[in-house]
């Protein structure tokens, strides 16, 4: 696995944050987890920078969390007693909340440019984003019901309002894909291009647009639409996390995993 999961390109005042692990079709593993909020941090700092981009390698944007690499700490790890084993759990939702929340904290706009498979975690990510656009041929799955998980690093609390309530309830409760043109017509995209290639370039355009334009007047727009979600979303963030860390560490999730890697169905019990 790379040190680091991210290259960055930069453009006059836009900077695009590639995802770099296109042989793992971008799998969210710790060099993600850890990358992420720290290239935030600097792009938001950065004064030169005023919008952002975040775009992917390879021919998927992300297949969401890497089951392969976080195995053992979804597991618990070594934490020994039950109850230590439950506060571990806590604290990996925390730190994993807090990386995609870095995008959602950023003082810049960030436009999120799709394609290919966008699974799980990477649903996660791109509804941190302020704007969303996708290649025609991207493909969303809010799947962590089919991996004997509830989502817990921000789908839950931000996509209803993105797409309404009704159409998260069927996506997140069947675990089910769709493709880019329901997404545009629910809304969880303003736009769907032929390529990655031009999903990528329509993204920075329109960065690019927004970046021509009074960053401080910019900051505040931004500033004024998030004021009202922060504390509705971390007081939904702080619940999942603490209902995971009881309920997570169940038999179905040990069957999920091992249907994962034995490429099978997976047969629950609710046990």
């Amino acid at each position: 696995m790379p040190e680091d999961a991210f290259r960055i390109e930069r453009d006059g005042h836009v900077a695009t944050l590639f995802l770099a692990d296109p042989d793992r079709r971008n799998a969210m593993g710790p060099a993600f987890w850890d990358g992420l909020p720290r290239h935030m941090a600097d792009l938001g700092a950065d004064p030169e920078i005023r919008t952002v981009v975040i775009a992917a390698d390879g021919p998927a944007f992300s297949v969401g969390l890497d089951l392969k690499s976080m195995a053992g700490e979804i597991a618990g790890g070594d934490a020994g007693s039950v109850a230590a084993q439950k506060l571990h759990m806590r604290e990996l939702v925390l730190r994993l909340q807090a990386s995609i929340t870095a995008v959602a904290d950023c003082p810049k706009p960030v436009v999120a440019a799709v394609h290919g498979w966008v699974i799980g975690g990477a649903i996660d990510l791109i509804t941190a984003c302020d704007i969303r656009v996708a290649a025609r041929d991207a493909v969303f799955s809010v799947r962590e019901t089919r991996m004997a998980m509830t989502a817990d690093v921000g789908t839950l609390q931000r996509l209803p309002g993105i797409i309404g309530r009704g159409h998260v309830a069927e996506l997140a409760l069947t675990g089910r894909d769709i493709d880019a043109a329901r997404a545009e017509r629910i809304g969880l995209v303003n736009d769907v291009y032929e390529s990655r290639e031009a999903t990528v370039d329509a993204a920075q355009a329109l960065a690019a647009e927004i970046a021509a334009n009074s960053p401080l007047a910019v900051f505040g727009v931004k500033e004024m639409l998030m004021a009202p979600l922060r504390e509705e979303w971390d007081r939904g963030l702080r619940y999942v996390a603490t209902w995971n860390a009881a309920f997570l560490p169940s038999d179905d999730l040990g069957e999920a995993l091992a249907a994962f890697v034995e490429k099978r169905p997976p047969r629950f019990t609710g046990d």
